[in-house]
């Protein structure tokens, strides 16, 4: 099998999907659930219920008013006991409708059969529209609406769609069990992705250590025109857009433009599945597949949880406790993820996993001096001077980090996790990008 990948850096950080064979398992419902008002990338949602109200499973309760912005729907039948300051995964108090669970009734318009809808029945405008009425975003991490993506400009188009089935994040496995698990369902998601987009071709990269994935959505894209499933070798940041571009289709995307400058549009694995419940179930994204996860952890999982439902309760339906030790637990991945405050907060449209690190893993190597060793460099899957960012971040030369193209990081941590010195190189990259954004904004308000 000949594995295709992206050509400049990357690294190849130990594995440990250690939660790949747990099948997936719904997650009992809780006595109460506070769903953020921004579980996207933009503008947060704006509430259409208040105190008091009764809501179904499925029932719009704040709409995406903003052009990036998404809807949200309860996830669960109850009582609305208030729109409170929940603290999230960030750390920060946000906006949350609280709901108080009272059963479990859907709306009457979501279809919960099993039976897999192959017929699409819906042109490209109406499946775009479902997708934003159902409040469909990215689930690979950065939860971008996605409707938006398929709201093409004018004189844009595309030839193709890419499917993000890659997963190269350490630990994580909740899209590797839903590839094994919901094969057809995804299928039909991409297949809708495609008449979406106006295209007859897609792509679905999947590395090369989820080789049961590769070989059962291969034998199933048989029954799927246009859809090829494309093995990947394993090496991070395999499933970051640019690179996963790069690998499958050998195109590159110049810094600062998107995906559909050359010719595709790329969605996550969990994406499509979602796309296919709301397009042919009418359903909402009110759940999704999280891992949880970890080296010292008694047992690990993969569970089906309903947006807004406390991460504890991972824990408690696992049957274990938390292990004695843990020292950071990480929202996401290890090298993209951030820590979060703990297991007190509540699970989003973007909650991809949670690992629970004792301090050999958690704990930070002290800092030292650069050495000009240059391995930054040389991982950098984007071809950037790591290093000379970090200090341009740092004495807040923002001008002179955005020349040498501080905007085109991908945040993906390699050069972090390479640095013998133990530098903080992400971190102070990250600072003079988000100031390197703001000037641009405030450049274009003018």
């Amino acid at each position: 099998m000949k594995l295709k990948t992206f050509k400049i850096g990357g690294v190849h950080p130990p594995e440990n999907k250690i939660s790949a064979d747990k099948p997936i398992e719904t997650l009992p419902l809780p006595d109460k659930v506070s769903i953020p008002l921004c579980q996207h990338l933009g503008a947060p949602a704006v509430p259409t219920v208040k105190k008091g109200d009764a809501v179904k499973v499925g029932t719009l309760i704040a709409k995406g008013e903003a052009f990036i912005s998404a809807n949200i729907h309860s996830s669960v039948s109850g009582t609305v006991s208030g729109i409170d300051d929940v603290m999230d995964a960030s750390g920060y108090k946000a906006k949350a409708v609280v709901i108080n669970v009272e059963g479990d009734d859907w709306e009457d318009s979501i279809d919960r059969s099993q039976d897999l809808v192959k017929e699409i029945a819906l042109d490209s405008q109406a499946i775009v529209g479902k997708i934003k009425e159902h409040g469909i975003v990215g689930l690979g991490g950065a939860c971008f609406p996605t409707h938006v993506k398929y709201m093409f400009p004018a004189g844009k188009t595309a030839d193709a769609i890419v499917i993000n089935g890659v997963e190269c994040e350490p630990y994580l496995t909740s899209d590797h069990r839903l590839m094994l698990e919901r094969p057809d369902e995804i299928l039909v998601g991409v297949q809708i992705l495609m008449k979406a987009a106006n295209v007859d071709r897609a792509y679905i990269g999947i590395e090369a250590n989820k080789l049961d994935a590769i070989e059962l959505l291969s034998q199933k894209a048989k029954d799927y025109q246009g859809i090829d499933v494309v093995a990947l070798k394993v090496q991070y940041p395999q499933g970051a857009e640019k690179q996963l571009i790069k690998a499958i289709l050998n195109r590159e995307v110049p810094g600062g433009k998107l995906p559909l400058d050359v010719g595709c549009v790329v969605n996550n694995i969990g994406t499509a599945l979602a796309v296919y419940e709301a397009v042919q179930k009418n359903k909402p994204l009110i759940e999704r597949v999280v891992t949880l996860t970890g080296k010292k952890l008694e047992k690990t999982g993969n569970f089906l949880a309903r947006v807004g439902v406390p991460a504890s309760k991972l824990l408690d339906a696992l049957g274990v406790e938390m292990p004695e030790g843990t020292a950071k637990v990480i929202s996401g991945g290890p090298m993209m993820g951030k820590a979060a405050p703990g297991l007190d907060i509540p699970i989003t449209k973007g909650t991809s996993g949670l690992i629970l690190m004792d301090e050999s893993e958690a704990k930070r190597n002290k800092v030292q001096a650069c050495i000009r060793c240059g391995k930054c460099v040389t991982v950098c899957a984007m071809g950037l001077e790591p290093y000379l960012l970090e200090k341009l971040s740092e004495k807040d030369k923002f001008e002179e980090a955005e020349q040498e193209l501080v905007a085109d990081c991908i945040e993906c941590g390699s050069c972090s996790y390479t640095c013998p010195s133990s530098r903080p190189l992400l971190d102070l990259i990250r600072y003079g990008k988000s100031n390197v954004m703001r000037i641009r904004a405030e450049r274009r308000q003018k």
